[in-house]
């Protein structure tokens, strides 16, 4: 669960970090970048964060035309750890140890959808988010991602002399 009462300021850098990636003005990678482009963040507070994306052409399977199950997997994955960002703030650096998501409808080139990120839980480092995507007409159900993240701390050191 989340306090709402505590402003940790993570809710508004969530929000800055999905402007710059759906820009393309931050880059994750190649596909993470592609997968948020053109995200439309309609609101962000701690623990939640809702958008609206319209299905560009490039991230169709080009066969069917349908949006491509990892580029929608890509945004599940950094939609809900920005969730997460926005209920920790600033505290370092998140991997995503668990991702399940199940597809239950398919969307078209063009076609607008709606995701929601919501955090279920946190226990310690380890914190888990529900993201639903939902077509924008009809409020219909297209996936449904289950997410494990782990907070992680990242120490620069000497880089280490290989042995081989």
């Amino acid at each position: 669960m989340v306090d709402d009462d505590i402003d940790n300021g993570g809710s508004e850098f969530a929000k800055q970090r999905l402007e710059e990636l759906s820009q393309g003005r931050r880059l994750i990678n190649d596909i993470g970048n592609l997968s948020l482009e053109g995200l439309q963040i309609l609101h962000v507070q701690r623990g939640s964060i809702l958008c609206n994306l319209v299905v560009p052409e490039h991230l169709t399977d080009h066969s069917s035309g349908n949006w491509h199950v990892g580029a929608m997997t890509t945004l599940i994955d950094q939609v809900g750890g920005l969730a997460i960002v926005s209920s920790i703030g600033r505290a370092g650096y998140t991997a995503t140890v668990n991702l399940s998501v199940s597809f239950l409808s398919t969307v078209k080139i063009g076609e607008q959808v709606e995701i929601e990120a919501k955090v279920l839980n946190q226990t310690g480092k380890l914190s888990s988010t529900i993201v639903e995507v939902r077509r924008k007409e009809n409020t219909e159900m297209v996936a449904l991602g289950k997410q494990w993240i782990s907070q992680v701390k990242v120490e620069r050191s000497q880089p280490s002399r290989s042995k081989l």
